[in-house]
This record gives structure tokens, sequence and C-alpha cells, in this order.
């Protein structure tokens, strides 16, 4: 109970310099516990879609697409419309209706602008039915009931400032086709972002699926009392064997949260990573505060040492005060973690991806993970500052505090840390020289960990020389305040270095994205400048198939020399052993060997765009003792069976069409039908000499009536790709940006406690002519110079970890190493201003202080 009395005595009367670390503490905890309530609403949002728009039974064509995925024909799969009479007679059925929905549209507004979203969730055009009462509402207007009448959603009616007679176009893969609005629903539950468009059922079958008695759906609803899983058996013998794919309401459910489960777990699983990076962070502030704080109590704890207390009481004594803190930095970081999740998921509403305060959510586990983890990772970083309090005797009662340890655990912490350094670069070595991507990652991983350790271990011994080397070059010019700031940043080199550590490992992380970013760009444009031919590329922003209409504007545009149709499709391949693997190959026209310049290590890339030819890859010939000459039967989704000679054999180097196999589409046309005929993902042309810019502008112009497609030249293009990297690079550098707050919050803390611990050399520095502007000066040149220091490891450790990651993607084509030295300097000198930044406060707080009550404190 004594030692619960002291330690909360303690803890209340250094609230002040207990405050930021227990904001860290608040700050890595609210990020792990906003990380679970967002992803966790998300879940309990989708879930309750699911379950709304979910039948008792759905009967779905064996081959159909996943709900967010676009056919590669542009047309979804379809059912006879006979088949709902069918299923509505079997036992236990009480109502079977048809469904259509299809995601291969977009839909443009009076002005041409594309009211769906541009990225993430899709635009779904559905048949009206009173299925759909399940899920919406109508609030105005009233339901589709002829080709000229649509419903739309009320969120994307209010986004674009849609209304009742407003004129909608659609464009589908079978044409082009108006109606006006008659009607806004609003969603019962929340729509996370989709468009839908509701027509009604004959001009959904006409349009969307090329005619009308077509279905794509059969939504079959039970009979009171009768079970989904009873009512699936019985629905699969009224239709005999199994040549549909019927699922139950909860089946549904589950394939639904399967598809968007890859991208929030990939979103979980990011942020935590991150949040882990601001607790590494947080652990150095942790540690140095309570380091200190024992430093300057040692003639208090000797004292308690000399009146009885043992060294297993003082040591519980600093860990019941780093329990308090830990306790409120956490009970803080797990509510402050539900307003961070309410903040995310307003980010995601202006980006397009709706969520409703309504689903927020908020399960036992969060605050539980939370509380947990903020409070063993606190108590555990004040365990060897305890240790170090434990072992203070009596005698030092009679000494001055802070007095500094002797110099063995020192060269023995610069051994190891030297040792862990030396395997990380040797692992980071081994990632370089790797033959294939999987070893080599473990290897780099192995080493980011290793040298990292060691960095952090070696820190103080660093401290010493790269110190002195700033010092030369930033402080001297500032005189003897200059050269007092450097001393005081040379007192405590394990201070410097924990305090400098923090920073270094988040502007780490920073480098080396930079780096691996900056190769990604210029490997892109090197392979774009080496292999691409063709003046022009025609695609979508979101991988939607090309629909005819607008491939035929395309055609019609004048300057164009010629024109590259470029078609994915699924096919199974069944090699002379009979070996069947699944592929995605490559159907193009004979020009594209002009629009991509690709090299053969066997045959000749022309011969496979013969009659009853094809080309393969390297790796895949190399895998499968494949050779020129040897026939493979090809089986395409949609068509037949084909027997393809193998006519050349294409390298898998370089970024672009690795491992493609190639087709002539004239080949791919004779045994696929034509409704089920894959579409154009991407256009290439070249232009006339002398009229590349005239016919660029005129491809610009024959797309305007489709905007969800953008023709791009090569300049353009490279530069659309450098700005995807850079908004991914900057959304990476915004999460990074936490743990360099906390390193922040480390070095106002270190300086904060340095001038409490400095309070009487301050005053007899005061005292003999130091000016009040000279002391905050050299506060702020010393915090400067911790800033550049943990800076200029972080920066050297972050570009060799970039440029080890670059070797290894080097396997995968990446094989341009470019340092973004501007960003680097850029960060460099953002550090300086970093370390003025959090000086302001100490160096204030320092400039206040009373000469006479300075030099008499203790």
């Amino acid at each position: 109970m004594t030692v619960l009395k002291t330690s909360l005595r303690n803890f209340l009367a250094h609230k002040g310099r207990m405050a930021l670390s227990a904001v860290a503490v608040l700050l890595s905890v609210a990020f792990v516990s906003g990380t679970l309530v967002f992803t966790d609403t998300m879940n309990t949002t989708f879930d309750k879609l699911f379950a709304s728009t979910a039948s008792d039974v759905t009967v779905s064509p064996k081959g159909a697409d996943a709900a967010d995925e676009t056919p590669d024909s542009g047309r979804p799969e379809s059912l006879p419309a006979s088949l709902v009479e069918q299923v509505g007679k079997a036992e236990g059925v009480q109502a079977a209706v048809g469904a259509i929905a299809s995601t291969s549209v977009t839909v443009v507004d009076a002005g041409n602008k594309n009211v769906g979203p541009t990225s993430g969730a899709p635009t779904i055009a559905l048949n009206w039915s009173a299925n759909e009462l399940r899920s919406v509402e109508l609030v105005d207007g009233h339901e589709p009931r002829g080709p000229t009448d649509v419903v739309v959603d009320g969120a994307t009616a209010e986004k674009h400032g849609l209304k009742l007679g407003d004129e909608l176009r659609t464009i589908a893969v079978d044409g082009d086709f108006t109606a006006k609005i008659s009607g806004i629903v609003d969603f019962k539950v929340t729509n996370p972002g989709a468009t839908l468009v509701y027509f009604d059922t004959a001009t959904a079958q006409r349009e969307l699926l090329g005619k009308e008695g077509l279905f794509t759906q059969v939504q079959v609803e039970a009979k009171p009392g009768v079970g989904d899983d009873a009512l699936k058996a019985n629905v699969a013998a009224a239709l005999g064997g199994d040549a549909y794919k019927l699922q139950t309401a909860a089946e549904a459910a589950d394939a639904g949260r399967e598809d968007v489960a890859g991208f929030l777990d990939v979103m979980k699983y990011a942020m935590l990573g991150f949040a882990g990076i601001a607790f590494l962070v947080g652990i150095f502030l942790i540690v140095n505060t309570f380091s200190m704080l024992v430093a300057q109590r040692t003639r208090e704890i000797g004292l308690m040492r000399a009146i009885g207390s043992s060294r297993k009481q003082i040591n519980r004594s600093v860990l019941v005060e780093a329990l308090l803190l830990g306790i409120v930095g956490s009970v803080a970081g797990v509510a402050a973690g539900v307003g961070l999740a309410v903040g995310l998921m307003k980010l995601m509403s202006s980006m397009g991806m709706e969520l409703s305060t309504r689903d927020l959510t908020v399960a036992w586990t969060t605050p539980a993970v939370g509380l947990a983890l903020g409070i063993v990772v606190t108590v555990l970083a004040a365990y060897i500052p305890a240790r170090r309090a434990g072992k203070v005797s009596p005698m030092a009662a009679l000494r001055d505090a802070g007095t500094p340890a002797d110099g063995k655990a020192g060269r023995v912490r610069g051994a190891i840390g030297l040792a862990l350094t030396a395997a990380g670069a040797a692992a980071l070595w081994a990632a370089t020289r790797a033959d294939e991507a999987g070893p080599g990652s473990l290897w780099l991983g192995l080493g980011v960990v290793l040298s990292l350790l060691g960095f952090i271990v070696i820190g103080p011994l660093l401290a010493g020389g790269v110190v002195r080397a700033l010092g030369v070059v930033v402080l001297r010019v500032f005189g003897p305040v200059g050269r007092m700031a450097e001393r005081n940043a040379l007192r405590n080199p394990r201070r410097t270095g924990a305090t400098g550590a923090a920073l270094m490992i988040g502007l780490a992380l920073v480098a080396c994205l930079s780096v691996v970013g900056s190769s990604m760009v210029a490997s892109a444009t090197d392979e774009l400048d080496r292999s691409v031919g063709a003046d022009f590329i025609v695609q979508s922003g979101t991988g939607q198939p090309i629909v005819p209409q607008a491939q035929a504007a395309v055609e019609k545009v004048a300057g164009l020399d010629h024109l590259t149709e470029y078609r994915w499709v699924d096919a199974t391949v069944t090699d002379p052993k009979g070996r069947t693997t699944t592929a995605d190959m490559a159907a193009t026209d004979p020009s594209y060997m002009k629009d991509l310049r690709r090299e053969t290590t066997a045959g000749t890339l022309a011969d496979a765009y013969g009659p009853g030819a094809m080309s393969v890859g390297s790796d895949y010939a190399t895998e499968h003792a494949v050779k020129v000459g040897d026939v493979l039967t090809v089986g395409f989704k949609g068509g037949e069976k084909a027997k393809l000679k193998v006519a050349a054999i294409t390298a898998d180097t370089g970024q672009v069409d690795k491992g493609a196999m190639y087709i002539n589409v004239s080949t791919l046309a004779q045994h696929v039908p034509a409704d089920r005929m894959p579409k154009s993902v991407l256009l290439l042309a070249s232009a006339k000499d002398g009229q590349e810019d005239a016919a660029y502008q005129s491809l610009k112009d024959a797309l305007a009536p489709y905007p969800q497609y953008k023709a791009s030249n090569q300049a353009d293009y490279k530069e659309a790709l450098k700005d995807q990297v850079g908004q991914l690079l900057n959304i990476v550098y915004g999460l990074l940006a936490l743990a360099i707050v906390v390193a922040i919050l480390g070095v106002v803390n270190t300086l904060a406690l340095s001038v409490v611990e400095r309070t009487r050399e301050i005053g007899l520095m005061r005292a003999i002519g130091l000016s009040r502007r000279q002391l905050r000066r050299m506060i702020r040149l010393e915090s400067v110079v911790i800033a550049l220091f943990g800076a200029l490891l972080g920066l050297g450790l972050g570009m060799g970890w970039g440029t080890a990651a670059q070797k290894l993607l080097a396997l995968e084509g990446l094989g341009v190493l470019e340092i973004p030295w501007p960003t680097i300097l850029t960060v460099f000198i953002g550090s300086a201003f970093v370390g003025l930044f959090a000086a302001l406060v100490p160096a204030f707080r320092a400039g206040r202080m009373n000469v006479l009550n300075a030099i008499a404190s203790e």
C-alpha cells in the first residue's frame, strides 16, 4: 500500500512531465482502436446490406462472375425467363421473381458527366420488381413504367443535383439509351457508395442483356415454416442436376462478404501496421521519460533506500507509475479511437464510400485490445528504467542527480549494436542477390528488422560522432551558444540516441518508400520508352471493357495509321503431357507487334497471329517443356476448345505483358460466339507521320460522349502513372505522420525534462550573463541537432532498405533504381524545422525561469 501511495504521489507530482508520454500512448491506442471500430463498422454496413438484398434462395448461372466483377463480354451471364415459372412450381416456394443486375454500364447526366462512382463501388443497373422494396423505399415519384422511365438512388441524386424529370443516358454494351428520372429511392440500410438505376423489366432485358426473355437471377421466397436449406434442396430437385448455382440467403451473404473481405483486410492490417510503428516510437518516448525521471530522482531514491525501502519496492514503485500512465493514456486512447473512426468514416464518405454513424460498431474486444496493448507496452517500456531505479544504492543520496553510469554497459551495447547492424546488412545483401522473390522477401524483412534494431542499439555510440559532425556544419556558426548546444546534446548520448531513434524509425520508412516509389515510376517509364511503340492508349480507369459504340467512334478518327484491339479472355491451357493450367490470354490484332516490342526466344511472333496459332511466355515454356511446334488444347470461357500450335515463345522480361499468351482476335472469334466475345479492355493507336497532335485532339473529341474512357499519349500516361504512385505514397506518408508526431513529442519531452534537470545550471549561466534570447537559442539548437541526427540515421537507413527492395523488385521487371534526392533533402531540411518546433515550449519555459530560484534549486 505504501508503494502505491508513493507511486501515486510521484505520478501526480510529475503529471506535467508525464503528459507527453500519455499523449503518445493515447495516439497509439487511438489508432488501434479506431482501426478496429472502423473496420467493424464497415463489416456491419456490408452485413446489413447483404442481409437486406439476399432472397431466401437465389438461382444464378453456373459461371456467373462475382457481384463486383465486370464480365469480359460486357454482358452478364443470363438465365431463360422460363426458369422463373419452373422454380415457382418447386415445393415450399412462396414466390419466384426474375431479376437483372449489370455492372457493365455507365450513366451520364444531361451535361455528359458520369453520375456513378469513378472508383471503388460500381454503378449497378437493375430491373424494378416488388423484391426491391425489401432494401429500398420509393420516396419521390413512381416506379419505372416504360422505356422512358428510370429510378435513381437518393444519394446519387443529391450528390449530382438530380431531380424528377432530368434525363440520364445509360451507356451499355448494346448501345446508348436515354430515360427521364421518374422516381427516387432511399436505402433502408446504408448504401456503401454504389450508384443504382432501375428500369422496367422489358427495358432492362433488351438494353442490358441484348434481348427479352432473359434474367441474371431468380430470387426465391419461401413459404412460412420452410427453411432456406430445405427450400434450396426443393429448388435443386425441381431444376434437376447442377446446371445452376443455388445459394441460400446466408450463403449469398457469405459470398458477398468474401468479395469485399480482401479490401477490408488489406485496409485493416495496413492501418494496424502503422499503429504498431507508432507504438514502437512511443516506446522510446516512455523509456526516455522514465529514464530521465529516475536520473533526476537519484538522490530521492537513494534516501528511500537509506531509510529501508528495498530494491523490489523501488522497482515496483516505478512500474506502478508506468501502470498508471498506461491506464490513463489507454482509456483516453480508446475514447479517441471512436472519434478517429468517425473521422475516417467521414473521410471515406468524401472519397465515395458512404458509411453511416448509425452503423457505428464498438465490439467489446476493441477496448479490451486497446487497454491491454497500451498498458502492457507502457509497463514493458518502463521496465528497464525501473530496474535501473532498483539498483540505486543508499550512497546515491550523497551524489548529484543524473550521475552517468560507467562505460562498461556502453561498450557491451555498442558491440551488440554492431553485431545486429552487420547481420542486418548481410541479410539485405542476401536479398539483393536472391534469384526468386519469395526467399528474397524473407531476407529483406529480416534485414530491415535486424538493421533497425542495430541502429537503435548503436544509436548512443553513433551520437558522439554524428552530433559533432553536425555541430561543425550547423552549430559552430552560432558561436559559444552553438558550442553549448552541441555539448548538451553530447552530455547524455544514450538519451540523444533514444530521442533520435524515435524520429529515425518514421523517416526511415519515408525514405524507403520514396526510393521504391520513385524506382517504380522510373522503371515503368523506362519500360514504356523501350517497349511501347503506340502513340495513344485508350482505356477505362475502372477496368470496364470498351463498349462497341465507343470503339466505333475511335475507329472513325482521322489521322490514325492503325488501331489495335486488346482483349483478355479466361482460358484453360493443356500442354502435350495433359497438365492443365488457367491463363489470361491476350487476343489482339497483328498490329500489336508494332505497338509493343516483344522479344522472342524461339519462333516469330508474326506467326503466332496466323490461323490456329498462338504464343506462350518463356516461363510457361520452361515449366511445361513446351517448344515451338507443340500443340496445346485451349478452352475458352464462354466458347469451345481449340487445338492451337505454339508458333512463338516470348521472353518473360520487363513489366508489360509478362507471361502473356497471344492469339489473333480472329482466332478467338472462331471459337467464342459473338454474344460471349470479350470486349476490348484497351485500344492502342499510332498517328500518321506529322499528324500526332491533330490525331490526339480528334481522339479525345471522339471519346467526349464516353467519359468513362480516357485517351492518353505516352507523356500523359507517364504523368498519370506518376500521379497514381504519388497519391498512394501520400496516403502512406499521412499514416506515417502519426509516428513522426509521436517522435516530435519525444523530442519535446526530452528537452522539457532536460531543462528541469539543468535548472541550477541554467540559473548559473543566466547569472554570469547569458541572455534569455541566447538561452532559448541554445535549447532550440540542441533540439535541431537531435532532430537532424535522427533524420540522418533514418534517411540513410531507409535509402538502404529502399535500394535492397528495388533490387528484389528487379526480378519482377522494376529494373531502374532512382533515389529521389529532392524528397530526401526536403525531409532532411524539414527535420530541422521539426526540431525548432519541438523546442518552442521548453525554450520558452527555460527563458522564464527566475535566476535566483533556479540557482537555489536542488
